[in-house]
């Protein structure tokens, strides 16, 4: 069962550069949630402070009721035990099988025998689907397959908590659409708490619980999916639209008589083909024989009002 992550007034910076101030939320035990953000807004930051990796200026995480950001080091890393990680890449041994990359925390971290390991190795890879790619080297096989063998090795603590570090990076729709598949999947078989960093949108509204977006060094949202799917806030709208009319630009910010020349000229029907954030992307869900969190239902009944009151006000 995965914990719940309360962030109060958290704030970081390099120097002096802010990279985020006063960033507060709370991430639901067992659920997912994404992050969005601009390049450059300071995501994997945001992640590297959770699992006590950075020190924020200020602020707190509680995580399990302990505020990581007081823990000495040898407590610190009691708490990093609920984490599990999948890094952009992977982040696998060039040197080592898949099967020794993902046993690797169970031979580092406790002291288990090498049947148990071999166990636990076989069921994590099961789960991903790497069965019978024990022998093979991170070199000999696919970006998808080395990000489905750095989750395995993410899986084998059993942790309460995964981040996942633009887990989408690098792969082509096809195989995005399939890890956002097994991410579902396992976050209803394993009820761990999950936070996605990514910038694919497809992935942002179908996949979590919960969305956050990042920008100008501020938490400009954080809510249910569907909250975030049809906000009309401006920064919102233009990123999950992927369009060029809005607060963000190519290299810096735009001044406020620009956004609003763009988004007038947006509302007087300049870029018709671009969907409305209103439109409430069925969710995915999880694949056959695999049952659903009790969550789920609360979720279906709200987002069937949601589209009732849409339908209703068309």
């Amino acid at each position: 069962m995965g914990v719940e992550i309360c962030v109060e007034g958290l704030t970081k910076s390099f120097g002096h550069q802010v990279i985020w101030q006063d960033v507060s939320l709370t991430l639901p035990a067992g659920e997912v949630s994404v992050m969005l953000g601009p390049s450059g807004t300071g995501k994997s930051v945001f992640l590297k402070t959770l699992v006590g990796l950075l020190k924020p200026d200020r602020g707190s995480v509680r995580i399990a009721g302990r505020d990581i950001t007081k823990l000495r080091e040898h407590d610190l890393y009691e708490v990093r035990k609920l984490f599990g990680v999948l890094f952009q890449d992977g982040a696998l041994f060039g040197s080592m099988s898949l099967y020794d990359n993902i046993a690797f925390p169970l031979r580092e971290h406790t002291r288990k025998s090498e049947s148990e390991i071999r166990r636990i190795v076989l069921e994590k890879m099961d789960m991903v689907g790497l069965i019978g790619s024990e022998e093979k080297l991170p070199g000999e096989i696919s970006g998808g397959m080395r990000k489905r063998a750095g989750l395995a090795r993410a899986l084998v603590l059993d942790p309460e908590i995964i981040l996942f570090d633009e887990p989408d990076s690098g792969l082509d729709p096809v195989r995005v659409a399939y890890l956002n598949q097994l991410i579902v999947d396992l976050n209803a078989q394993i009820d761990a708490t999950f936070l996605i960093v990514t910038h694919d949108i497809a992935s942002a509204r179908q996949v979590p619980d919960n969305i956050g977006l990042l920008f100008r060094r501020e938490l400009v949202m954080f809510g249910p999916r569907e909250k975030l799917l049809t906000s009309d806030e401006p920064v919102v709208r233009q990123f999950l639209n992927g369009r060029m009319q809005g607060p963000i630009g190519m290299a810096e910010e735009k001044d406020a008589a620009q956004v609003e020349q763009e988004l007038a000229r947006l509302g007087d029907g300049a870029d018709p083909k671009t969907p409305g954030s209103q439109d409430l992307t069925p969710r995915l869900l999880p694949g056959p024989g695999i049952i659903r969190p009790p969550r789920w239902e609360a979720i279906a009944r709200r987002e069937a009002e949601l589209h009732r009151k849409e339908v209703a006000d068309a």
